[in-house]
């Protein structure tokens, strides 16, 4: 006899989960669980054993104790009643039954009616009934379509319809083929976990090959029972025991295969206690049979291994051990791989189109080089003469001896439980783009291909998605059916995660003076708009620069990144004022270590007014040269000296501190410097009438010409 277990036997994501959290609660001291933990006695003994106490209301736990919530989950008013009690909640509630909660809430709330497809005293079905006032449970198509048929008003209404996630696709296609006919307004969401669909279909195909199927369960385990209803659909026997103890040898005669699957919450322990049972048995009716106890060797464990032959050959006489019968060589010789089985193998050589894999066997193995390098990464680097790789066959080719093999689709069945995980908590996953398709792109988020709508890209509207491909990008999962094998992610949305989050953080640790590094996002014509990485803050104009702009488009451009620093910042309106000026480049204090009063500059004249010119002294810095200050003779206006752009010479006549000015003059440096004046103690200085064209000055204290005195006469 042989035996063949299907590939997804036992704990589902949601299960292993609640045990994981229920064993790590224990490591603190014992604690209890509302309601079996998981559909399996054995493994709530084995709890229990440990101390996981059992309670089946909230009232019978003790005030501020410590409380498991099963995979199964709870209502809203069990909740809160826990909570009443001061309850630490850890809580195991399958994350694909969590949403199913949401979604009934959800739809109560948008003034839908709640429908659920299951069993109605599951507890499942009562925990998901708990999180809305009135709903519906159907078992399948035929109470559905008998509720619809009972009031002409009924297809009419409002439905939201769920699933209980152990249901079978064949009552989700039914049940969705009526809807469709019947109602009107109605929405349905599948919600039958992936895992389940994957374990069924596996299930079915391993029942049509085999004499007999074992189906290891729980007696209450909604999953299991299905598994044992769809293998009795396509083979004549089928046992459904919940352990080894169950078992019964006499039950096996005339079987040659035996398929062995399991439920969701039948821990791997169990499994190989039936698989180490069966095997036990195969070897005792061996030794059973009438054979001569002289020309009987005695049987070694490799003698004894589970792929025993027929019944009739095992009494024939036993060959010396470590001999292999004729029949045993050929059957080496012979055996082959098919597609789909799991192999493992050493790799012997790398070429630059494939990698060749020794399997132990007749065929030679190869894996495409570009499994390992899709991502940019060398060859050598991934993967070296000598290494043991597991891969799964894709195509066997007898006649040439060669199996051709996929790490990455393997690696793609691992992952699946990672990325069905971090849909439903809503964690981030980084993947590569490997191709633009119509309406979007793909990402490889490990081995798994997951599709990006446009509109989830990130990326402006009628942006070319091509230039994304063969980006690492980061994105959420929002769509995860394994069963048929599709997953929609979102890059906006991760992008819009990570946005709030630095933002969240940001306004934790902000102060005045914080620098950061930012990208210019939108320019107006009193400033510019920065992303510091979550936040936009405002640069205005005026703190661009120490030199004079007219608008933030002089010196910047959206897309530019530059280094600001917070000037002031307000929580409540969520405002930020940016500075970009380095004030260690103030060139005020520049000027005032390169100049003093009297000193004389070169200095460039930058506008003309009316009343005098402006020039730079150094960049950052403007002084006047009042019109008076400009020839020694009278001007009518600066331009009939000056220009724009020109550079002249100019003595610094006064800096005023307070209001960082400074006052030129090009006339003092044409004019000679005054003799010292004589003292005359006797005589005052004789009085001359100044000549007709002359120009008098009234001087202020600091020297600088502030009008013309008419002349009287």
């Amino acid at each position: 006899m042989t035996l063949e277990r299907a590939r997804s036997a036992g704990f589902c994501f949601g299960v292993r989960r609640a045990v994981e959290t229920a064993e790590l609660a224990l490591q603190a001291g014992p604690c209890c669980c509302l309601g079996e933990l998981i559909h399996n006695s054995a493994v709530v003994d084995r709890l229990a054993q440990k101390g996981l106490r059992t309670i089946t209301a909230p009232e019978e736990l003790p005030e501020g104790e410590r409380v498991v919530l099963r995979s199964h989950g709870v209502s809203r008013d069990t909740l809160q009643r826990l909570k009443a009690r001061n309850a630490v909640i850890l809580d195991a509630t399958c994350p694909r039954v969590s949403r199913i909660h949401r979604l009934v809430e959800a739809a109560e709330a948008a003034g839908r009616l709640p429908v659920v497809i299951g069993a109605a005293e599951h507890p499942e079905i009562l925990a998901i009934r708990g999180w809305c006032r009135e709903s519906l449970v159907f078992s399948g198509a035929a109470e559905l379509e008998e509720w619809l048929s009972k009031d002409p008003e009924n297809p009419g209404k409002p439905i939201t319809v769920v699933f209980q996630t152990t249901q079978t696709q064949e009552n989700l296609i039914s049940c969705k083929n009526l809807i469709k006919n019947v109602c009107t307004n109605s929405e349905i969401f599948d919600t039958i976990c992936g895992a389940t669909f994957t374990r069924q279909q596996e299930a079915l195909e391993l029942a049509r090959r085999v004499d007999a199927m074992v189906v290891i369960g729980g007696r209450h385990s909604a999953n299991s029972r299905h598994l044992a209803e769809l293998c009795r659909s396509v083979c004549p026997r089928v046992y459904f025991i919940e352990t080894a103890s169950e078992l019964d040898r006499t039950d096996w005669r005339g079987i040659q295969k035996v398929g062995i699957t399991a439920g969701a919450s039948t821990p791997a322990w169990i499994i190989k206690e039936v698989e180490t049972k069966m095997c036990d048995e195969i070897k005792v009716e061996e030794t059973v049979q009438p054979v001569p106890e002289e020309t009987v060797a005695p049987v070694t464990e490799e003698q004894a291994a589970p792929a025993a032959p027929a019944a009739e050959e095992a009494a024939a006489p036993a060959k010396p051990e470590g001999e292999k019968s004729f029949d045993e060589l050929l059957e080496d010789s012979i055996k082959t791989i098919y597609n789909g089985d799991t192999v493992s193998g050493v790799v012997v050589a790398i070429t630059p189109t494939e990698v060749s894999l020794d399997l132990g066997t007749k065929h030679s193995g190869f894996i495409p080089v570009s499994e390992f390098t899709d991502d940019g990464t060398d060859i050598n680097d991934a993967v070296k003469v000598g290494d043991t790789i597991e891969a799964v066959a894709v195509r066997v080719n007898d006649m040439e001896g060669t199996v051709m093999l996929s790490k990455r689709r393997l690696d793609a069945v691992r992952f699946w439980s990672d990325i069905e995980a971090a849909a439903e908590n809503g964690n981030i996953v980084e993947g590569k783009v490997t191709e633009e398709n119509k309406g979007g792109v793909v990402v490889n988020v490990n081995g798994i291909r997951v599709f990006v709508p446009a509109s989830q890209t990130g990326l402006p509207k009628g942006t070319e998605l091509s230039q994304l491909v063969k980006q690492t990008v980061r994105l959420k999962l929002t769509e995860v059916n394994r069963g048929r094998r599709r997953v929609v992610g979102s890059i906006r949305a991760a992008l819009n995660q990570e946005r709030k989050e630095r933002a969240a953080k940001i306004w934790d640790e902000i102060e005045v003076g914080s620098r950061y590094h930012g990208v210019v996002k939108s320019m107006t014509s009193y400033g510019a708009f920065v992303d510091i990485g979550g936040i936009d803050g405002m640069v205005h104009v005026s703190e661009l620069s120490w030199s004079r702009i007219n608008q933030p488009s002089d010196i910047l451009k959206v897309g530019d990144e530059i280094d600001v620093y917070v000037i002031n910042f307000d929580k409540e309106k969520k405002k930020i004022s940016l500075g970009h000026k380095d004030p260690n480049e103030n060139p005020w204090k520049r000027f005032l270590d390169t100049y003093k009063v009297g000193d004389v500059a070169n200095v460039r004249i930058v506008k003309l007014m009316d009343f005098g010119a402006f020039a730079e002294v150094v960049p950052g810095v403007d002084g006047l040269i009042h019109i008076s200050q400009i020839a020694n003779r009278r001007i009518g206006k600066p331009d009939e000296v000056l220009t724009v752009g020109d550079m002249v010479d100019v003595k610094i006549t006064n800096i005023d501190m307070d209001k960082h000015k400074i006052s030129l003059s090009i006339r003092a440096l044409s004019e000679p410097a005054p003799a010292p004046k004589p003292v005359v103690e006797e005589a005052a200085p004789a009085y001359h009438e100044p000549e007709s064209d002359a120009l008098v000055y009234e001087i202020s204290a600091d020297g600088q010409a502030t009008g013309v005195i008419p002349d009287e006469d």
